[in-house]
């Protein structure tokens, strides 16, 4: 992998991911852009304790433009977007709307692919490695930030998800704090701990759905299954068998066996509703629309968590759609969004059963 990191017309920063080291990257930002001007800061909740980002600036964002003014596609001639060069691997660049700036944290754009057509799942092992080494290297990176506690790489897809640009690309967050449902992941770790006299509740859960029938895809390194509990109609969480806190304490045999193991996920998902290889299935809807959510420890001493150290987490993926069968989605309504009760229409064992059926030849 080479690495090129420069700046765009606006001062942010861009960083080219390259799979080739003699690749040359010296294209210059000829867009005449002001200086990035953010509003952003973070309230906290009296009652819950959470971290609310006030974000006006978002409001003038890029919102669904045609594929032909896409800002993610290599800048071509005339037409000039937020990657200078006329092509790419991987690429990932400041926001230009960031929801979190300066003292309140940085986010980021990771595209995938110069391909506007294409999705992660039809990437390359090879080209979904380098996207790992991107977030790996990005969440070295902003660690070393003073204002930043924990690091989020992310990928929406799909219109119902909320997604504003088509080109596949993911995102990610560095917060100042830890976030709410880390932190309750926290707590029950540290909880588990001291009932069991030190022993680890991420162990125990992956012990115990290795032993169940809810494990869809299991490699030599990583394992991928529908959670007991799942709260999703279609949610698979992914482990290395080896418990580590973040994407940078992965051995190299891990790395090497996660892209032909997430591959084969998300193209699972894309067939659960009856599509193929991406395309729109047969009730004429999209292709499966989803989040990809990476679990990371925070950085920094975790004393306010009774015990826990870092090397207490364990790395995860958890991918999930917010369909729950053909021509319907799963909405988050009174008792989800008002009390954060999930109701979840599809047994996750019956998920499970499918995500196998779907298994590519």
């Amino acid at each position: 992998m080479k690495k090129t990191s420069t700046r765009l017309a606006d001062g942010r920063e861009l960083i080219y991911y390259d799979l080739r080291d003699d690749t040359v990257r010296d294209a210059a930002d000829r867009r005449p852009l002001d200086r990035t001007v953010t509003t952003s800061e973070i309230r906290r909740d009296p009652l819950l304790g959470d971290g609310v980002a006030i974000a006006s600036h978002r409001q003038g964002r890029t919102y669904h433009p045609p594929a032909d003014e896409c800002p993610l596609c290599p800048s071509r001639g005339d037409r000039l977007s937020e990657i200078p060069d006329s092509s790419y691997d991987v690429v990932v660049f400041e926001n230009r709307f960031p929801s979190l700036a300066g003292d309140s944290g940085r986010c980021e754009v990771v595209c995938f692919t110069s391909d506007h057509e294409a999705s992660f799942a039809d990437l390359t092992e090879e080209q979904a490695r380098l996207v790992l080494e991107a977030w790996t290297d990005r969440t070295a990176e902003l660690s070393h930030l003073p204002s930043v506690k924990q690091v989020f790489c992310f990928e929406n897809r799909g219109a119902e998800i909320g997604v504003t640009l088509q080109h596949p690309h993911g995102q990610i967050y560095a917060y100042p704090f830890t976030t709410p449902r880390t932190a309750l992941m926290l707590r029950r770790l540290a909880a588990h701990k001291e009932a069991t006299g030190g022993g680890n509740l991420f162990d125990a859960v992956l012990e115990r759905e290795l032993a169940d029938e809810r494990v869809v895809l299991a490699g030599e390194h990583w394992v991928a299954f529908v959670p007991y509990a799942a709260h999703w109609p279609y949610e698979v969480h992914l482990y290395p068998r080896r418990r580590v806190p973040d994407l940078l304490a992965l051995d190299e045999a891990a790395r090497a066996e996660f892209p032909r193991v997430y591959l084969e996920l998300l193209k699972r998902f894309d067939r659960i509703f009856g599509e193929r290889d991406g395309g729109e299935g047969a009730a004429g809807e999209p292709p499966t629309p989803y989040i990809a959510a990476w679990h990371q420890a925070p950085f920094g001493a975790l004393e306010e968590f009774g015990g826990v150290v870092r090397e207490d987490f364990a790395l995860h993926l958890e991918l999930f759609t917010i369909r729950r069968t053909s021509g319907k989605l799963k909405f988050l309504a009174g008792s989800e969004s008002g009390m954060n009760v999930f109701i979840n229409d599809v047994p996750p064992e019956r998920a499970a059963e499918r995500l196998r059926e779907v298994a590519s030849s």
